[in-house]
């Protein structure tokens, strides 16, 4: 580790920046481990001249292009006007100068030369950037960067592709993910390099796709990769270049083939094709949300062995003014006491029930025991050293909370907020070596999905306000296996936690990852087995396991007629 912090340059084809690229720079120039001391400013004023022309000249010069641009024009209208008529994330996009954030820094403006797509810069320019010894060059503009600029900085030009280069290579950013109704978008930080879109990945994440909305598509992993930068440059801080560079190198070391094509701006064509495509997917969820009722339900099976065998589970149907859901368990005197998240449509609000179960099957209805002003839901229960603890979900609230059952099982009182101020869904805990260990969802920005980022803490005690997050935090950054799904369990000597698959929407599935290090400096988990909602046509979806004793239960989505 250097106490010098790194020394950042940022290539801008002017200070009017997207807000998410304006926060990432605030971020980094709060921050003790880097500071912005270069702007690289595009000087070409090919765009500046076309918005100077008049509209007669304009319609002169696209004069063959009328009818193309006509069509494409009443295309997006449709779009906009049938389909993406509510946008429900803060506009990533919306433009705010950064001048003043940069004020301190050297600013240099260059003219390339432009080739095809791909900008080049001189000599001159290159010698005076040099001077300034850049640590990162951050790619916030120009275009397609090819020849000597990509080495103008020590550990090279650190750029965003919005999209996953596995399977997406050029853009335009989120379009055909959204259009296409792709399961999943992806989005890469990496370096670049002559190959497009195929340099060393420093950071890789999925979120989930809004089919529904191309904008809120973008907004969603806008907000979430701004971060991408600043984690990366404080590892690199921290660690320093060897270790750093030596991981980067290990997740690269593996060929990787492209086979798919290079996305590019839709032909009228296609985005006819994508347009009448989502027309008819909007009409099916307008059709379906009028008269399908989508319900949480819970399903269980008793049995000695792990029961695996899903379509064995039997169902506990909730009335349809409510739904039931995230269920765990505690076992006592031979019976199953199980609680749950009951959510009533009427005054959109969840709190915790209870229900009781006997070794038979044999179940009661749900008791209301803890009731808030504010959402609860995932009552993740336990006991400990004689006592009986619930942490429910309350980031509405802003807070982990913990209960303690004062008169079993039904009577709850507040202990203590184990953390504030945080935006954390589903936190779930286990203790292991003498430590208390934290796995929650995090969600750092207010337009940023809760499906994506899994955050450890570290307590040696319970009942503290001490919380470490972990120095790798988010361990995961994948919607399809980020997000708690249950309580972590030990079989034959190994950790497993469940976790949800959001990849298609929320709660589409969960798996059984083996934890393999927990430690304070480390964290790793493989994927031993998944579950999707394929045993029954009517369930569209299921996101929480859990076991104990003979009782094995999940919860999953049940279609039913409104």
């Amino acid at each position: 580790m250097t106490s010098t912090p790194l020394k950042v340059g940022l290539l801008l084809d002017g200070f009017d920046v997207p807000l998410w690229t304006l926060k990432m720079i605030e971020n980094i120039q709060s921050s003790d481990y880097a500071k912005i001391e270069l702007v690289i400013v595009n000087d070409n004023d090919i765009e500046a001249k076309e918005e100077n022309k008049t509209l007669v000249q304009k319609i002169t010069r696209n004069k063959g292009r009328i009818g193309y641009l006509t069509v494409r024009k009443t295309l997006e209208v449709m779009y906009d006007k049938l389909i993406e008529r509510n946008t429900y994330l803060a506009n990533a996009e919306e433009t705010q100068s950064c001048a003043a954030l940069l004020q301190n820094a050297v600013t240099i403006k260059v003219k390339t030369t432009r080739k095809t797509w791909s900008d080049y810069f001189n000599d001159q320019d290159l010698q005076e950037i040099s001077q300034h010894s850049p640590d990162i060059l951050i790619r916030c503009g120009f275009g397609i960067l090819r020849g000597d600029i990509l080495n103008a900085a020590k550990y090279g030009i650190w750029s965003y592709h919005h999209g996953d280069n596995v399977v997406n290579r050029g853009g335009p950013a989120g379009f055909w993910e959204s259009m296409d109704s792709w399961p999943e978008t992806g989005s890469i930080l990496q370096i670049l390099s002559e190959d497009l879109d195929n340099g060393k990945v420093l950071y890789r994440s999925f979120s989930c796709t809004d089919t529904m909305s191309v904008a809120d598509n973008k907004s969603n992993y806008y907000w979430k990769t701004l971060s991408f930068v600043t984690r990366k440059m404080q590892e690199l801080h921290k660690v320093g270049e060897k270790e750093f560079f030596a991981k980067v190198d290990h997740e690269n070391r593996h060929p990787a083939f492209y086979s798919q094509r290079l996305y590019t701006q839709p032909t009228n064509a296609e985005l006819a094709r994508l347009t009448f495509k989502k027309i008819g997917e909007k009409i099916a969820h307008l059709f379906k949300n009028k008269f399908v009722l989508e319900q949480w339900i819970l399903m269980f099976h008793l049995k000695e062995e792990f029961s695996s065998s899903l379509w064995r589970y039997k169902q506990i149907i909730p009335p349809k003014d409510r739904f039931w859901a995230d269920p765990h368990i505690i076992y006592r005197d031979n019976k199953y006491y199980i609680y749950i998240e009951e959510y009533l449509y009427s005054t959109e609000k969840g709190h915790i029930s209870l229900i009781t179960m006997d070794s038979e099957g044999n179940y009661s209805d749900p008791e209301v025991i803890i009731s808030e002003d504010y959402h609860l839901s995932y009552p993740f229960v336990f006991e400990h050293e004689g006592a009986t603890y619930m942490v429910p979900e309350s980031m509405d609230n802003k807070t982990v909370d913990l209960y303690e059952c004062t008169e079993f099982p039904g009577k709850w009182e507040f202990k203590m907020s184990l953390l504030k101020d945080i935006n954390a869904v589903d936190a779930t805990l286990f203790q292991h070596n003498g430590k208390w260990w934290m796995f929650a969802n995090v969600v750092e920005h207010e337009s940023m999905s809760s499906f994506d980022e899994l955050c450890i803490f570290s307590s040696d005690s319970l009942l503290s306000t001490d919380w470490t997050p972990h120095p790798l935090n988010p361990v995961i950054s994948d919607c399809k296996i980020a997000r708690p799904a249950g309580k972590l369990f030990v079989e034959d000597g190994r950790i497993y936690r469940p976790s949800q698959n959001c990849s298609k929407r929320y709660g589409y599935g969960f798996n059984i990852n083996e934890v393999t290090v927990l430690d304070e400096n480390n964290y790793s988990e493989e994927l031993v087995s998944s579950v999707t909602p394929d045993w029954d046509k009517k369930i569209v979806a299921t996101h929480t396991f859990n076991r104990e004793g003979k009782l094995h239960i999940i919860d999953a989505i049940r279609q039913r007629k409104k």
